[in-house]
């Protein structure tokens, strides 16, 4: 009898630590799927600790992953289309302003659909990851160009990256209209990129 038990508790232990492992496991997996740049750029931060980069991520995913994003009005989705269709124009003449005013916006959008204000850049960028870990990157790059002194060319392609964010922002509307979609895809085409190319290389001459 002893023995048949001793046997049961072993069974049960051995189950246990495999089921834990695997847990693990998945878990750091699991991360990695949902957070993707983002899961590289929290080991990188950790100097290539996983673990502790995973902890801070899972800590993440408790403080916002029951975020709800709030619906834009229709009249406001347009406007913000409208505006990031005058930032890429602005973008020929003045990169500063442009990427300036594309931090600005963008902070302003991920505010109106429920995230943290973006007077807290690092909560609101968290946040974010957590629900759009894909196109995070772009937002942070337009945030470091404008507080950095970066050339006219990283200005050009941060601003270009976080064009996916804002895309991801704006697209998920329950209740858009085809239409709305449309011209949401329609505008990544207006501003003349090779133009703006041409400027990034003249400007980094001068």
């Amino acid at each position: 009898m002893l023995t048949t038990v001793i046997t049961a508790v072993a069974v049960v232990v051995v189950a246990a630590t495999l089921f834990a492992g695997l847990r693990r496991g998945s878990g750091g997996r699991g991360l990695k799927r949902r957070f993707g740049p983002e899961y590289d750029r929290a080991v990188t931060r950790h100097d290539g600790d996983a673990k502790a980069a995973e902890r801070e991520l899972g800590e993440r995913v408790k403080r916002h992953g029951s975020l709800k994003e709030q619906p834009l009005p229709p009249e406001a989705r347009e406007q913000y289309v409208a505006k990031w269709a005058g930032i890429q124009k602005q973008f020929v003449d003045s990169p500063q302003k442009a990427v300036i005013e594309a931090d600005a916006l963008l902070a302003r959008l991920a505010k109106d659909r429920g995230f943290p204000d973006g007077e807290q850049f690092e909560e609101q960028t968290a946040a974010i990851s957590v629900h759009h870990a894909h196109h995070v990157e772009g937002y942070l790059k337009v945030h470091i160009a404008v507080h950095g002194q970066g050339s006219t060319e990283e200005m050009r392609v941060a601003t270009v990256e976080a064009r996916g964010l804002f895309d991801a922002l704006i697209a998920e509307q329950p209740a858009a209209s085809d239409r709305h979609r449309q011209q949401a895809r329609g505008d990544r085409g207006h501003t003349p990129w090779t133009l703006n190319r041409h400027h990034a290389k003249d400007s980094d001459t001068r």
